[in-house]
């Protein structure tokens, strides 16, 4: 069976379990009683939310049985005290506890999070990956792989040195971990807990959030050290506007635009991966450090200065919760765009590969995908599996 087929079948079978796909994603957190976010119990509590605004009248007495007393307080209401410590009215609500977020006993934003969390925010996210494995997979059936087209020269010369292959696998080894961690943490209870049962899970989802913490360190050191190393050699160029024009040679056998040692596609990629690695720390940051530094008041209030009209008086819990819908969000973005840079560097090019696994790419390769970097540089061109030539690159 040729690899073509296997992808061909791959992809049936993908396109038919979408649609089961988005109706497991869609479903949120619940127990053998059959609560989902979809069910009534979550619209009657949402509806109560909402009427307590205009008439809370309708909720100023509870349930009372006649062997147990329910209202313990000698005047009023236990629905008087629970509306004070979710509208802290007047201050007549206290607590002797002390910290950036006790004094907020209930928050009714904390449903709305939920609801985004495991509604949109799981569905949208789950469509964007299957959709970018979709494409590609459609993508490669039609293109097929893009081969050296003047083939093998039998010379190699060096594209990346030791350092910037260690922290480059550094930083995308401990993305890849960051992000089956953080699937498995948002679809482990739709996905995960089904298949092995909520005691099995939970050992998991404890060694998922360790990994998950500490392995983020590893990510944001790594990231901001490739950074420096290749800033300077992704910054746009006049190189980069023909590429484009010519869609990167990839559609064409024939056309090779000229790049330097980054085309106009691999400085999309690092600036895509430097603009949302940052933005996924800073709110994981905020997040491991929890209402030590909010985010979102200071922020809506700069865009509120320039016309947003954005709520600037957030409470501690919701600063937590936009930090990790945001978290998640540009974790999804830099997903697909990491399977998209994981495609075109294995399968969907021949000779992309060896510049990350040993540091040396064909002569010929270079010279079609990197033409203006090979002319440039001095790259000691050698024999595959032998010593220095005194050939040079640009012969």
């Amino acid at each position: 069976m040729t690899l073509k087929s296997v992808l061909s079948l791959l992809l049936t079978v993908t396109l038919l379990a979408l649609p089961a796909a988005a109706q497991n994603s869609a479903q949120a957190p619940g127990d053998s009683n059959g609560f989902t976010l979809k069910s009534d119990g979550l619209a009657n509590i949402l509806q109560r939310q909402q009427d307590k605004a205009s008439d809370g009248s309708r909720y100023s007495t509870v349930p009372s049985r006649p062997d147990i007393p329910i209202n313990t307080l000698p005047q009023g209401s236990i629905s008087d005290i629970y509306r004070a410590v979710r509208t802290d009215t007047n201050g007549q609500v206290r607590v002797s506890a002390r910290g950036p977020a006790t004094d907020v006993m209930i928050q009714t934003a904390g449903m709305e999070w939920l609801s985004v969390r495991a509604g949109p925010l799981r569905t949208w996210g789950g469509y964007l990956l299957l959709g970018t494995i979709v494409a590609l997979a459609i993508f490669y059936l039609i293109r097929g792989r893009v081969r050296i087209s003047s083939g093998r020269s039998g010379i190699l010369i060096e594209r990346f040195n030791t350092v910037e292959r260690f922290f480059h696998w550094l930083m995308s080894g401990s993305f890849i971990l960051l992000a089956l961690t953080g699937l498995f943490t948002l679809f482990g209870r739709v996905g995960i807990i089904p298949l092995v049962g909520r005691d099995a899970f939970a050992p998991l989802a404890i060694g998922s959030k360790f990994i998950h913490d500490y392995v983020s360190w590893v990510f944001m050191v790594s990231l901001a050290v490739v950074f420096l190393m290749w800033v300077a050699s992704n910054l746009p160029s006049r190189l980069d506007w023909i590429w484009i024009k010519q869609g990167g040679g990839i559609l064409s056998d024939d056309k090779h635009p000229p790049a330097a040692k980054f085309n106009a596609g691999q400085k999309l990629v690092f600036w895509s991966v430097v603009l949302f690695g940052t933005t996924i720390s800073v709110s994981g940051l905020s997040m491991l450090f929890p209402f030590e530094f909010p985010l979102f008041s200071k922020t809506f209030g700069v865009l509120n200065a320039i016309g947003f009209s954005l709520p600037t008086d957030l409470v501690p819990q919701a600063e937590m919760q936009l930090a990790q819908l945001w978290h998640a969000a540009a974790g999804f973005i830099l997903m697909a765009i990491i399977i998209g840079h994981i495609y075109i560097g294995t399968l969907g090019m021949e000779g992309a590969a060896e510049a990350m696994t040993n540091g040396d790419v064909d002569l010929n390769w270079a010279r079609e995908h990197h033409s203006v970097w090979v002319e440039e540089g001095d790259h000691n061109p050698r024999p595959a599996g032998g010593q220095s030539t005194s050939a040079t690159p640009a012969e």
